[in-house]
């Protein structure tokens, strides 16, 4: 993914099966939505993986790949569940943890990948999220990955290729490799103007301090002209002289 050297970057690590990682999505989008420079930042999402040896097993509840992984019985591992599930609300979104299906989520990240080079990455990101968390879909199977790449705007044909094959395999590794490099310990963890970072889901005010310190400090470097113009007669590129 090419990056654009006359935005701001705020990258984002997170992983599809992170609870957190889509509500800090929803609260950092608030807080860009409200930005008065957010035409000048470029989010770019990162790939995490929080279980990179979990095996897809659609047969598996959500809850119960939770029990066995933390040690703790289903009704407790329900009640962890319950607890974000709320969180979600409060943020719009809808958990759907009993139609969940338990997957692995390297292809995914792949998707994603693939998906900034033709600058989709946010649109992606949401359906593979709302695949997850909402509508219960196994976000491993290349068939559900191909057909989400396509509603979002992609080649089905390119999708189909890179994902039947290992296409960006390597730049989902180069990134959690990264991410250990920073000392990224959990997700969501944003990153902005590679000075600032936020940690977890924090609340919306906070991503919109860190949006105008980081932004206040870029556009010093890159010297961004903000200009106030007396109107008069012009003329135009395309021959319109008023």
């Amino acid at each position: 993914m090419e990056l654009n050297k006359n935005k701001m970057q705020v990258e984002i690590w997170s992983d599809i099966m992170c609870p957190f990682c889509y509500i800090g999505k929803r609260k950092f989008e608030r807080a860009l939505e409200g930005f008065s420079n957010k035409d000048n930042i470029e989010v770019v999402w990162k790939s995490y993986q929080l279980a990179p040896d979990m095996e897809t097993t659609p047969g598996k509840t959500i809850h119960q790949y939770l029990s066995e992984r933390k040690g703790v019985s289903i009704d407790e591992a329900k009640r962890m569940n319950d607890y974000v599930t709320d969180m979600a609300a409060k943020t719009g979104l809808v958990y759907n943890f009993d139609k969940a299906v338990v997957a692995n989520s390297f292809n995914a990240h792949r998707l994603i990948h693939l998906a900034g080079e033709h600058g989709k990455q946010s649109e992606v990101k949401e359906k593979l999220l709302a695949a997850y968390f909402t509508e219960g879909k196994n976000v491993d199977d290349i068939d559900i990955l191909i057909k989400i790449g396509t509603e979002a705007g992609l080649n089905t044909n390119e999708v189909k290729a890179a994902l039947t094959g290992d296409t960006y395999a390597n730049e989902v590794r180069n990134d959690i490799d990264e991410a250990n490099q920073l000392g990224v310990n959990g997700v969501p963890f944003f990153v902005f103007n590679r000075k600032y970072a936020i940690s977890g889901a924090q609340e919306t005010q906070s991503f919109t301090q860190a949006l105008e310190t980081s932004f206040t400090d870029w556009k010093k470097i890159n010297a961004i002209m903000e200009l106030e113009a007396t109107g008069g007669p012009v003329c135009t590129p395309d021959g319109e002289c008023k």
